[in-house]
């Protein structure tokens, strides 16, 4: 009787044990999604023996305008299944590394509410043209901009345009094409942009700065702050940037595996670092600031993640991997004003769309990113 009590022991803890390692980095509550994955919801509209690339960059501007930037399109093998549905994750390929099959074709585009592409500016294709890297990386709109130019911002060539809101003309460009620095106009593999309510720019020069850029409604550089370390407030490579009320600023540390929160103070350039939130994390990619707390997602396992501003972990779920409706990655996620959700996919390469479960707790939904009122 004592072995066979010492096997059930035993037993039990091999299953906690392969749970445990089932959830990797996740930790705390972890619960059911509250949200429904609309299944198939990316329409594909590609030339034949093409689909979609990575999802980079994706907008909700509003419930039935969603903006998408793509690193390319991905040349498919021959003969596909009859039942393809336009993503090349399907057919077991991962469309951000295997990279000979990118052509830099129909990198935005613009899509309804119900995944039905309703805008291709392949007249843009040249901003993405030639690139030897991912290229497009985010795609976002100031809350406080009446003409909601959309900011593109590309790693790849260390630059920024911004764009009309029809996509009808590229309307700046900050950066040197190809050319990396540290600088008050260049950029070295910028992440991200946001916008502060005062009209004050945040570029996220992430990947070979380490470094948050001030700069004012023009453009023109008012300070920095981060750098490159393991220090309070330092960084090892910035993927993306969340602002939140009275002046917080998130930062999202991707290698450091932190959230770094700072906030504004008197003088516009300078900027107080306050608290290092959730170490550790595996990869956080974007983020999400709400009212009272904010949402990243992680990798390690995929996991949307939800923090207060005091650093404590309210709730995760659980991203799956098996199609047809998993994800690799969550690269970004956008909220349109009806509480729905996109999340684009860098490597199985597709968006898919979550709408909030029936009965779902309104305090477990994600909602669109805090703006000044």
């Amino acid at each position: 009787m004592r072995n066979f009590s010492s096997l059930v022991i035993l037993g039990v803890a091999l299953v906690l044990s392969v749970q445990t390692f089932a959830q990797g980095n996740a930790r705390g509550n972890i619960g059911e999604s509250p949200y429904d994955v609309i299944r198939y919801w990316a329409e594909p509209f590609q030339e034949f023996g093409f689909g979609f690339g990575g999802n980079s960059g994706v907008w909700a501007e509003s419930p039935d305008r969603i903006i998408i930037a793509q690193r390319g399109e991905t040349h498919l093998p021959y003969p596909l299944p009859d039942d393809f549905h336009g993503f090349a994750g399907e057919l077991g390929i991962n469309v951000l590394s295997d990279t000979n099959r990118r052509y830099w074709q129909n990198c935005l585009y613009v899509v309804n509410g119900d995944g039905e592409p309703i805008e291709i500016w392949d007249h843009l294709d040249y901003l993405c043209e030639g690139a030897d890297g991912p290229g497009p990386h985010r795609v976002r709109i100031s809350p406080y901009d009446p003409e909601q130019r959309i900011w593109l911002i590309h790693e790849t060539f260390h630059q920024i345009y911004v764009i009309a809101n029809d996509g009808s003309e590229v309307l700046a460009t900050y950066g040197e094409k190809g050319v990396s620095g540290n600088d008050e106009t260049h950029f070295g593999r910028p992440q991200d942009v946001a916008f502060l309510p005062d009209g004050r720019i945040l570029i996220a020069d992430g990947l070979d700065n380490h470094r948050v850029m001030v700069m004012d409604n023009d453009m023109n550089y008012l300070g920095e702050f981060g750098g490159p370390g393991d220090g309070p407030g330092q960084f090892n490579t910035i993927h993306a940037i969340g602002i939140g009320p009275e002046g917080r600023v998130f930062v999202l540390d991707r290698a450091g595996g932190e959230v770094n929160l700072f906030r504004t103070t008197d003088d516009p350039a300078v900027f107080e670092f306050e608290r290092s939130i959730g170490s550790p994390l595996t990869l956080p990619l974007d983020i999400i600031v709400n009212e009272n707390d904010f949402w990243i997602t992680d990798l390690g396992p995929l996991r949307f993640v939800n923090f207060d501003f005091e650093g404590n972990l309210k709730y995760t779920w659980l991203v799956p991997r098996d199609l047809p409706d998993g994800y690799i990655e969550v690269h970004t996620f956008t909220v349109d004003s009806d509480g729905n959700m996109i999340g684009g996919d860098n490597q199985y390469g597709r968006s898919q769309k979550f709408i909030p479960k029936q009965g779902a707790d309104a305090e477990l939904l994600i909602e669109p990113p805090w703006t000044a009122n």
